[in-house]
């Protein structure tokens, strides 16, 4: 029954136990506690009363017949003396004794009905027949009226014994009376039903006695398995995303994109770095502009060192540490820091900890602080514009308190920023590791950043560096006291002065504050009930920032109903009228800006060039017909530099350019560059002169060649300072090379020609070519001295010219040539000279060896004399017609270009000229030229043929200084003033090739 009871069967009321005692009457089952076992404990009794409820015990009735009685005396007596066996006090003798007799009763009488029906009465008898008078047989045993059915079976009548609650012994509830197969109940003796029934359980429990009746509400095994599952996956699911966002934060920390190298700031650079030609390419109008350079009232003004990372100016707050540990928490304050963005903070870019430049990289505002802009009486706020500080101040220090920063700990106004757009931001708040403050309490900046400190910390002896919430409440209420008054912090009143250190004993001690009684108005009143709201002593009254932002607008009560877009309107107006001054001002420090960087990119560059780059036009290389080239050096400037120190060296040429500087800024040309003592000019070019070119430059050659010989040098002014000139006329090509540092550039081969005339010339003279001195001749006024027939590199044997002087005639102011004369073209162009196809493809010179003396790597420019033309010119100007033809060999062999059948035909049969003289075979093997007249002096020419030119294009190999590399003796037959590679002796020549 404990087993029943544990498995709800007792308390459920659905089951009801029977006990059929078949060994005892009703007298001995009423007797006994079944329940109760001696020695178990009384909680397991109790706990079996309990479950005995539910049990219903069946039995034999007791007889009440005075039979039945002596019946049970003479059975113990018979134990006793025969058995030697004791019935106990209260013990009863059993039913089945009884019944034992009546069944020996029953036989006797069956036995007796057979013999009377037998036919012998001692013969044998019929065992089958004394059963047959067993059955359907009633007599009156000792226990009563015994009933015999048909079957053989007695029947009998049974009792119905209930265990009363209150008494926990059974009684008898009802009888079975078997006579009449009727059932007797006990009058007020109803049956107890377990489980608090009323009324007797069902036959069969409602879900019968395995549960197979009640529908099964319990979940299948397949739900049960994706139940648990499901609950995996999602359980795993978020650790995973716990797990993923641990190690993205983790990830996140070791990349350190906060992190900031120092070579990465650039320390007063220009926000727009890149070449001048890209300018006008970038912005329409040529101009950059900067959101600083369009704020007008802040940018005159560093409020702060700041510098350009990334494009974008920042403000540098120098790091008071020699060496910044970076720990875990710090590197979680930093991600934090890098993280934020909000309107009205100030954006945190990085932090540079590389010693001894540590510092923290934040957003600049050129209109520095609040406190100077209240300081600064030249900028009027009105009520709205106040409140609109107010707002920004509240706006972002609400989103502050919503971040894992928590709180600022030291707002004050000298760290609220404002931008250009008069927007308020907040700074210096988090990553308290990094900042230091003044700690010497004798120092007057210790007691004033207090002015804005809550008194509660101001009592603390170790306040806490990031300060708290309410804390920040107390310091926008002074901020917001400044703003109101604009008198400064902790305005005490007309009069009234105090030092910062006894306004903050002051206010830790008495809960001392600004005055507020002063300025007086509707708007006034209700700012100062909030300000003393904010700065109340016990800091729970403080009212936090989610309230101060419906409090703070509601404070702009003259707006309130307004259109945003008049406010917004007139708030443009009234700063636009303040500014006009201003911008007038900036407008013209902007125009004179202008006109200084155009005078220094004219001066880079040829005016029409640089006009074009500003106006975003692309610079095409273009072909001139016929310009004049200047090409001079010193000479023994080797020698000189070698005796002299770099910064006498550095003297020398500064004085000597900028003489020859200040006389070519008098005549029609134009300077191309200075490469070491190298001067080159041109004219013709950008700008076309028609022929006044060689004019030009001849006149130039004169001045300059007399400056020389009255040139003094400052450490050696005893020594004359030698130059050589050399002046050739031809076509050639000019472009703007480069897009750094953009250069100027001529292409051609007049170019190297005049290279060659100069360095095949002597010292103080003009060395002019034969082209260049027919163009003078058709002046007049030039005197010049033919030299004889100089063998030069790649051009054979020329008859060349010294420059003397220019005979002045009074009478003549034009020395223009006269307008009948005839100016012979001596040089035609290519087919395709106006463009740079025809240039020679530098991996070609390369694979012959060839040298290139040009300063710019210059093409070649074939050229075919128009041989009618000049048999019909008049027969004085023959012999200049054989000069120009000289100025390519023929025998030469032509490596650019295509050559078509029209080129080979126009070289053999044009006219017949003794060209055997100009075969490179002329030359001696120590290669000294051949001079054929008379009066041509003969000078040595020093060939460095272990220094063989290329194009100065050609990387990885070493190169040769621009400057001699020798004491010059005479005059050499070639000077390469550009960085040339160095090609070995077994290199062949070909001089055909520039």
């Amino acid at each position: 029954m404990l087993a029943a009871d544990e498995l709800n069967m007792v308390s459920s009321g659905e089951y009801v136990f029977f006990n059929i005692e078949l060994f005892s009457n009703l007298a001995s089952a009423s007797s006994k506690e079944p329940w109760k076992v001696e020695g178990d404990t009384d909680e397991r009794n109790e706990r079996a009363r309990r479950a005995y409820s539910a049990v219903l015990t069946v039995t034999s009735p007791v007889p009440e017949k005075k039979e039945y009685l002596e019946f049970s005396d003479k059975v113990k007596d018979l134990a006793a003396t025969k058995y030697n066996y004791t019935f106990g006090k209260e013990e009863i003798v059993s039913t089945f004794v009884a019944a034992f007799y009546d069944a020996v009763l029953l036989y006797a009488l069956a036995l007796n009905d057979t013999l009377r029906q037998a036919n012998d009465p001692r013969g044998q008898l019929d065992g089958a027949a004394v059963i047959r008078n067993m059955w359907n047989r009633t007599f009156q045993g000792i226990t009563g009226e015994v009933i015999i059915n048909e079957n053989g079976d007695r029947v009998a009548s049974y009792s119905l014994l209930d265990m009363n609650p209150n008494t926990s012994k059974f009684e008898v509830v009802a009888t079975y009376i078997a006579a009449n197969a009727s059932l007797r109940f006990v009058e007020n003796r109803p049956i107890h039903w377990a489980g608090g029934r009323n009324t007797p359980p069902p036959d069969t429990p409602t879900c019968g006695f395995d549960g197979s009746l009640c529908p099964d509400t319990s979940l299948p095994v397949y739900a049960i398995l994706s139940i648990v599952l499901s609950s995996v996956v999602v359980i795993l699911a978020i650790l995973s995303v716990f797990i993923y966002r641990h190690y993205k934060l983790e990830a996140e920390i070791a990349m350190m994109t906060w992190r900031v190298g120092w070579s990465d700031v650039l320390i007063g650079a220009s926000r727009f770095p890149g070449s001048l030609h890209s300018l006008a390419r970038r912005y329409s109008s040529g101009t950059a502009y900067s959101d600083e350079g369009m704020s007008l009232a802040g940018d005159r003004q560093i409020y702060a060192p700041c510098a350009f990372y990334k494009g974008c100016r920042v403000a540098i707050k120098k790091v008071d540490k020699q060496r910044i540990d970076l720990t875990r928490p710090l590197l979680l304050e930093l991600k934090k820091m890098k993280d934020l963005e909000h309107d009205h903070l100030a954006r945190f870019y990085g932090a540079c900890v590389d010693p001894p430049h540590c510092c923290l990289l934040t957003e600049y505002c050129p209109k520095g602080s609040l406190q100077d802009i209240l300081e600064n009486d030249t900028i009027k706020l009105d009520w709205m514009f106040k409140v609109s500080l107010m707002h920004d101040i509240v706006r972002g220090m609400h989103y502050l308190h919503g971040t894992d920063i928590r709180s600022h700990g030291a707002l004050k106004s000298s760290n609220c920023v404002v931008d250009s757009r008069f927007v308020l931001k907040i700074t210096d708040f988090g990553l308290n590791a990094l900042r230091t403050s003044e700690k010497d309490k004798r120092a007057h900046s210790y007691w004033t950043r207090l002015l804005w400190t809550a008194p509660e910390l101001l009592r603390m002896a170790d306040p806490p560096p990031e300060g708290t919430q309410k804390g920040d409440v107390y310091s926008f209420a002074i901020i917001m006291h400044e703003i109101v008054n604009r008198q400064g912090v902790f305005w005490l009143g007309p009069g009234i002065e105090m030092s910062p250190k006894e306004i903050i004993e002051a206010v830790r001690s008495a809960g001392f504050r600004p005055n507020t009684n002063q300025y007086r108005s509707c708007e006034a009143d209700d700012a100062t009930e909030l300000i003393r709201r904010c700065w109340a002593e016990d800091p729970a009254e403080r009212p936090d920032f989610a309230h101060l932002k419906h409090a703070i607008r509601r404070l702009n009560k003259s707006q309130e109903s307004s259109n945003i877009l008049d406010n917004l309107l007139s708030r443009m107006e009234q700063y636009a009228n303040n500014l006009e001054t201003l911008v007038s001002e900036r407008t013209q420090d902007y125009l004179e800006e202008k006109k200084k960087c155009e005078e220094l990119l004219y001066q880079l560059l040829p005016k029409s060039v640089a006009s074009q780059l500003i106006n975003g036009q692309s610079v095409v290389a273009e072909t001139f017909e016929q310009v004049t080239i200047y090409f001079s050096d010193i000479v023994g400037f080797t020698a000189l530099s070698a005796s002299s120190t770099p910064m006498q060296v550095v003297d020398l040429l500064n004085d000597l350019y900028t003489c020859f500087d200040s006389i070519v800024e008098n005549y029609d040309v134009y300077k191309v560059e200075t490469i070491g003592d190298a001067y080159m000019v041109v004219s013709g070019l950008p700008e076309r002169n028609g022929t006044r070119h060689a004019c030009e430059v001849a006149r130039m050659a004169l001045a300059l060649l007399d400056a020389v010989r009255r040139f003094r040098i400052r450490h050696r002014p005893q020594d004359q300072l030698k130059l050589r000139i050399g002046l050739h006329s031809g076509p050639c090509v000019a472009g703007v090379v480069g897009l750094k540092m953009p250069r100027y550039c001529l292409f051609g081969d007049t170019v190297n020609t005049a290279s060659r005339m100069e360095s095949n010339g002597e010292a103080l003279k003009i060395h002019v070519s034969p082209t260049t001195k027919a163009l003078l001749d058709t002046f007049g006024t030039f005197k010049l001295e033919c030299r004889g027939e100089v063998a030069m590199k790649g051009k054979g044997v020329l008859v060349t010219y010294w420059l003397l002087g220019e005979i002045y005639d009074p009478n003549q102011t034009n020395h223009n040539p006269p307008k009948d004369t005839p100016l012979v073209k001596l040089q035609t162009q290519s087919n395709n000279s106006s463009s740079l196809s025809r240039l020679t493809p530098f991996k070609h010179r390369l694979e012959h060896g060839s040298r290139s003396s040009s300063r710019r790597g210059s093409g070649i420019f074939q050229q075919k004399p128009d041989l009618t033309r000049l048999e019909k010119e008049a027969q004085p100007l023959l012999q200049v017609v054989k000069m120009q033809r000289q100025l390519s060999d023929p025998t030469d062999p032509v490596t650019n270009g295509d050559h078509t059948d029209d080129d080979k035909l126009s070289v053999t049969n044009s006219i017949s000229l003794n060209v055997n003289s100009l075969n490179h075979n002329s030359l001696n093997q120590n290669s000294q030229p051949k001079v054929k007249l008379k009066d041509a002096p003969i000078n040595p020419i020093n060939h460095l043929s272990n220094k063989i030119g290329n194009n100065n294009w050609i990387p990885k190999l070493g190169t040769a200084n621009s400057f001699d590399n020798g004491t010059r003796k005479g005059n050499q037959s070639l000077k390469d003033y550009s960085s040339v590679p160095l090609l070995s002796k077994s290199d062949k020549l070909n001089d055909s090739i520039v």
